[in-house]
């Protein structure tokens, strides 16, 4: 379900020129940096490095399990 969400037209400006340099949509951008934020508040100690490492790996395929031999 999507709504609709009033913001500050500065923000929209910066998530737009985000998104053109990440090529992401603008809806995309902003989503991707509540995640980040979200992220950031519930684990304080972790660096932006490795918020972002988790979520590029949030969106690979799973691998599956090893199987040795």
């Amino acid at each position: 379900m999507s709504i609709n969400v009033k913001l500050s037209e500065s923000l929209v400006d910066q998530a737009r020129r985000h998104a053109v340099t990440q090529h992401r949509s603008l809806p995309k951008q902003i989503e991707y940096w509540s995640q980040i934020g979200k992220i950031a508040e519930e684990n304080p100690d972790l660096p932006f490095s490795l918020i972002r490492e988790i979520l590029i790996a949030d969106q690979e395929a799973p691998v599956g399990e090893y199987q040795f031999g």
